[in-house]
Formats: structure tokens, C-alpha cells, sequence
């Protein structure tokens, strides 16, 4: 049986790209606002709630909240445009995790089909640091080095 989830999200474009990164890994429904999301999220059918943070009058940890009120099993991630360590810091201790929408569309899929910790222990106030420069010296030094 795959994997279900619910993804709330406001802007119909980021649904579908959103839909689009996890649909190898999951049957994804998807709702646009909190309200059509409510009973889906209480019901317990699925295994994983992705939700924007954002979500006009109410917010994404509402939904959290409920749905773990409701059936603590399933595992939840808020996403939100821009890193902010207050509302990450939240999130995780409402016992979800965050990411930056530009990065769970590439994360989706991982998030989705491997074994999550109990808890997000990252660090909301490290940034990612996998695609900066490490350093070191660089193939291209080498000639100016020999000519030296």
C-alpha cells in the first residue's frame, strides 16, 4: 500500500509542482485552503500532512495541532518562503518539520520514503551548507602553482 498524503497549499502552481515532487513516492491529495483541509487532516487516512505555514486567516500549525490531537502517528511538515528560526524553533516543538518551500521540492520525495526521527533536532539557525564552497585548492590552481 503507498504512502498518503495531505498537501495544503494556497497557490494552485506550488500544489502542483509540490504534487508533482512527491508522486513517486506517494498517493498525494491535495487542498487549497484549511477549511477542505480540517476533516481530511482529523480523519486519519493519511500518513503524512505537508502544509504551507500560511494559509490565509488560519495557520499551518492549526492543522498540526488537530492532526496530532487527533492521530499522533502521522508525521507532519511545515513549510514556509523564507527561513525564519522563531517560526522553525515552533514547528518543531509542536512536533513537525520545517523546511523552505524551494528546498521541499527537491527534499519531498526523501522526506516521504525514508524512516524519520521521532523528532526534527536540526539546528533552525544553521543554513543549509551542501551546495557552498568548501574551500581548498581547485584543479584549475595547479598550472599557476607549477608555473610558480
Amino acid at each position: 500500500m503507498r504512502t498518503r498524503v495531505l498537501l495544503v497549499e494556497p497557490d494552485g502552481t506550488a500544489l502542483a509542482i509540490l504534487r508533482n515532487a512527491g508522486s513517486y513516492a506517494a498517493d498525494i491529495d491535495g487542498c487549497p485552503d484549511f477549511l477542505s483541509a480540517r476533516p481530511h487532516a482529523i480523519s486519519g487516512e493519511y500518513q503524512f500532512l505537508v502544509t504551507n505555514l500560511r494559509l490565509d486567516a488560519y495557520n499551518g500549525l492549526h492543522l498540526v495541532y488537530l492532526t496530532l490531537s487527533a492521530h499522533p502517528a502521522t508525521r507532519c511538515i511545515v513549510y514556509t518562503d523564507r527561513r525564519d528560526v522563531f517560526l522553525a524553533r515552533e514547528v518543531q516543538e509542536a512536533g513537525a518539520f520545517y523546511e523552505i518551500r524551494d528546498r521541499l521540492t527537491y527534499a519531498l520525495d526523501g522526506y516521504l520514503r525514508s524512516e524519520l526521527p521521532p523528532i526534527d533536532r536540526r539546528n533552525p539557525a544553521a543554513s543549509d551548507r551542501r551546495g557552498a564552497f568548501r574551500g581548498g585548492r581547485r584543479a584549475s590552481d595547479l598550472p599557476l602553482l607549477a608555473a610558480s
